[in-house]
């Protein structure tokens, strides 16, 4: 069965995580790079369109989680494992789909920094999805 209570704190982690790692990668380290390659469109971004698909984002994954899991224990190596395979999905919409659609010059340029950046938040919340679902079971 899935656990609502566990589904809002993941939602709860995964919010967090994007924010405190997404704000800064891209407002303030990188800024000026996805500014001069093309990758930002707008001057003041949408903040809460794009805080709205981070918590969709978290719900879905965390929603599906436990069917991954089949009725093996929750760990953090399956919880990163179950992390970068959903991070995918976002990942080709971010960075491909993106780069067909606007015009990001150098690509190589901008498929690398999004790389980067999924890379390392998938992990970190695929880490707290690991922590989140781990079974309190008395052996």
């Amino acid at each position: 069965m899935v656990s609502t209570r566990k589904i809002a704190q993941f939602v709860a982690a995964y919010f967090v995580i994007t924010m405190c790692w997404a704000y800064p990668w891209h407002m303030v380290l990188f800024h000026d790079l996805y500014a001069a390659i093309g990758a930002l469109q707008r001057t003041e971004p949408l903040m809460a369109y794009g805080m709205s698909a981070v918590v969709l984002q978290g719900a879905v994954i965390g929603y599906l989680f436990p069917y991954y899991l089949a009725g093996r224990p929750s760990t953090i190596r399956l919880g990163v494992q179950f992390n970068l395979l959903a991070g995918l999905l976002t990942y080709s919409v971010i960075a491909f789909a993106n780069v067909a659609k606007f015009n990001i010059e150098p690509v190589a340029v901008f498929l690398l920094y999004q790389t980067t950046f999924q890379l390392v938040h998938y992990v970190l919340s695929g880490i707290a999805m690991g922590l989140i679902f781990k079974s309190r079971r008395i052996q």
